[in-house]
This record gives C-alpha cells, structure tokens and sequence, in this order.
C-alpha cells in the first residue's frame, strides 16, 4: 500500500452490516467510498452461525456467508475495499484526517464511522470453544434456537434482566446468574424478572466452566462464592449479557459520546458533533443491536452524507 496521503470524498471506517450498507448507497450515489474493514472484516456477524431474523433469507443464512453478500454488492457498486485499520483520527479541521495502519494519511470530505461495538465476555476457553454452538451473547439473535429447552444467562443488569425475560417466553427454564447477592438492574426490570415462575435468580453465583460434549453446550459449572460450593445446572444454551464495549477509543476527545463510550448523533439522524462526520451502527446504537438496524442506520448515513456534500457544492442562499 502506497505511504503518500489520499484523498476521498467518502471514507468508511468498519465493515459491519452498518458500513456495508453505507458503502452500497454511497456508491450508488457515486461518492467513490473508500472502506477500511477493521481487524474483523465483516464485524461481529462473522462470529455467528445461524442468522434467521435477517429479511429476505427465508431459511436463513450463516452470519460469515451473509458478509459476503454485503461486501461482493458493496464492490459492485464500485466500492474500494481494504483489509487495514484506523489507528488515528484529526476531526479538527476540513478536510478530516484519518491514519491507516499508523503509516498511511487519508484526507476526507465526509467520514462515516461504523466500527461497531464488541460483546463483553467472560474469559473462560470453553466460552469461546462453543461460542456459537449454544453460547450467545444476543438472545434476541439466538433465543429461538433453544425454544422449550433450559438455558443459563449471566449478568445483573438491565440487558441480562430484559433477555431474561424474553427468554423466558421461549425456553423451559431460564437460570439467571448474578454474581452478587442484588441485581445492578433498574427496579422495574428486577420486578419483571422475579415476576416471571420459569427464571430461576441464582445469586452469589459465579460461572466457572461452560461445559459440552464437544459439540454442543450440556451444562455449566457454577460457584456459590459465599458457601464456596459448586454444581453444574443442566443447560442446552449459554448466554452472555455482561455488557458491550463500542469500539469508540480512537475518537475520545473528537466526538461526543456518552459515558459508556457510545458516539452521540443528532436523533433521527446519524449526524455528529463534527462536520462531515456520521455515524452508524452498533457503535452508536446501545438499545437495538441487531443486524437489521445496523444496516438502516448504514443507509441514513450515506444518505446524511450526499446531501451534506451537495449542500457544500450548491449552498442555497439566504
């Protein structure tokens, strides 16, 4: 890759269903958008399996084979696609400055952020090992596959409180683990919860493995940190509900965003603080997230984006 610096009317930062579908409109509206993909090319859909809830795949489709689709329509609308990072940004002055792989200097009329958001996890090697093979961190994605069957989610807040419950109308039982002896959730979402007979509230209750027989999840070794005692539960899934981080780091101090590190856009719009740059997608959505939304918000942005550049080449005036 060339070192000299380039300039672009349009730039995509990350390659979710957010920025794929950012580039496929900007494309079609022939801002030659340049895409840095990330380090996960395809975002956080390449690490799923069955995808059901996306329209337009009735029988559904693996999460890594459904970002292909997006990035072979992206490409043939003419979108420039390059595997690299963005390891710093200059939202200062016009046009905004991006850096590549630390080494490489873009200069862009309009900037569209859609780096996304990455689950938190536990930590535990068995957590990965079936991690899409009854282990989830979205049960609105994958609650449906464990319809009537007993499950485990872990968590304390109002996300684990509210996939709990939602849980709790398609699965058998629903045990929830929480690590200390009170949820962290609003009381609305703990009245909710304890409201609901099929979710057992394990408090004090600690995940130590998730365990299988290699292909699918079987059960999970607890811990009761105040006896000190531990028990398997039996269960078909595992579910994460511990919180997301955006990936927001390299925009601190440029953009606004919220104390959780989400990017801040005008509401109805993916315009932020800065002009010329929009945002989209997971990393400024920390209520939906899903697929589905995520590509929506993609369109707004491009279309946020052509009319702000239209707007700089025939200003209407006063």
């Amino acid at each position: 890759m060339s070192q000299e610096n380039e300039h672009v009317q349009c730039l995509i930062i990350g390659s979710g269903p957010a920025g794929y579908t950012a580039a496929i409109y900007a494309a079609r509206a022939d801002l030659k958008p340049i895409m840095y993909t990330g380090m996960q090319a395809g975002g956080q859909l390449t690490q799923t399996t069955d995808v059901e809830n996306f329209p337009g795949y009735p029988q559904g489709i693996m999460g890594p084979e459904m970002m292909e689709d997006f990035r072979k329509q992206a490409e043939r609308f003419g979108t420039d696609i390059r595997f690299g990072y963005v390891s710093s940004v200059d939202f200062s002055s016009t046009p905004h400055k991006v850096v590549v792989d630390e080494i490489k200097t873009i200069t862009a009329d309009t900037v569209i952020i859609a780096t996304g958001a990455t689950a938190k996890w536990l930590g535990l090697p068995s957590e990965q090992q079936y991690n899409g093979f009854g282990v989830s961190a979205c049960a609105v994605c994958d609650g449906f596959f464990f319809k009537g069957q007993d499950v485990a989610i872990v968590g304390a807040g109002d996300t684990a409180a509210e996939e709990a419950t939602y849980l709790a109308k398609l699965c058998k039982t629903v045990h929830l683990l929480v690590r200390r002896d009170e949820f962290r959730a609003s009381k609305a979402m703990v009245s909710r919860v304890l409201a609901t007979p099929n979710i057992m509230v394990h408090y004090n209750t600690e995940t130590q493995e998730i365990l299988g027989n290699g292909k699918n999840v079987t059960a999970v070794k607890v811990l009761n940190n105040k006896t000190g005692v531990e028990s398997d539960i039996a269960v078909e899934g595992f579910f994460v509900a511990i919180g997301h981080k955006p990936n927001t780091d390299i925009f601190k101090g440029q953009l606004d965003m919220d104390e959780t590190g989400y990017l801040t856009t005008k509401p109805g719009s993916t315009l932020t603080n800065i002009e010329g740059v929009f945002a989209c997608g997971d990393v400024q959505d920390m209520y939906y997230r899903q697929a589905v939304t995520a590509a929506g918000s993609g369109c707004m942005a491009a279309l946020d984006a052509e009319r702000y550049l239209a707007a700089k080449e025939h200003p209407v005036e006063a």
